[in-house]
């Protein structure tokens, strides 16, 4: 039986995924969380075999949720089931610690062979995904982007959304400095001069 911890901020979501797994004779929900935070707790007070987390929940969320589920329990298995596409958040999922990435408009047997290849220890992704991790890990090839930390790359994510300095710093918990720090990082990194020029890179890339 794959003992899986759920975690979505939204419960119908939670719900249909729940019913669709009650109908399969080996996956079992026997946990499940509507934050980051709450996520974190049950992975340090219980064992299960995989863990299918959301990346946009409030609190502990994103690519550190990721990782900090990881070092908790370094042998769970992660897979990420995320409303955002592939090109923005599987490479950097699967290098934090994840070990598949899949979007939620998948159909439900795609996320029943996910959870099964996974929890066998296998890695779910698609090839356009495993094309970019094999980018980010450095290639001359590699985009503008992948040269971003984990963190800028969200605070780029939430820049090209159109999300003002103090809105980005409310949300990720940091100073508003802080924030005009990384955008000038970002901006240096990617070789570009104004935020209109990051939206205009981000349209084309198809990371909106």
């Amino acid at each position: 039986m794959i003992r899986v911890l759920l975690a979505d901020d939204h419960n119908l979501v939670r719900e249909g995924l729940k019913q669709l797994l009650a109908a399969t004779a080996d996956i079992r929900v026997e946990a499940e969380a509507a934050d980051g935070d709450a996520a974190l707790a049950l992975v340090r007070a219980n064992d299960y075999d995989l863990a299918v987390l959301d990346l946009s929940m409030p609190g502990l969320a994103g690519i550190d949720l990721v990782k900090r589920v990881r070092l908790e329990k370094p042998k769970l298995r992660i897979l990420v089931l995320s409303m955002h596409g592939e090109q923005q958040y599987a490479a950097r999922a699967l290098k934090a610690g994840a070990s598949g990435y899949l979007t939620k408009d998948s159909v439900p047997a795609q996320l029943v062979g996910a959870i099964r290849k996974i929890a066998a220890g296998g890695v779910h992704i698609s090839e356009a995904a495993a094309a970019q991790l094999v980018g980010a890990a450095g290639g001359s090839d590699a985009p503008p982007h992948a040269a971003l930390s984990d963190r800028e790359f969200e605070v780029f994510r939430m820049l090209v959304a159109g999300q003002g300095l103090t809105a980005i710093a409310e949300k990720l918990h940091l100073s508003v400095k802080t924030v005009s720090t990384h955008k000038t990082r970002i901006l240096q990194k990617m070789g570009m001069e104004s935020a209109a020029e990051l939206v205009r890179y981000a349209v084309e890339n198809r990371l909106l």
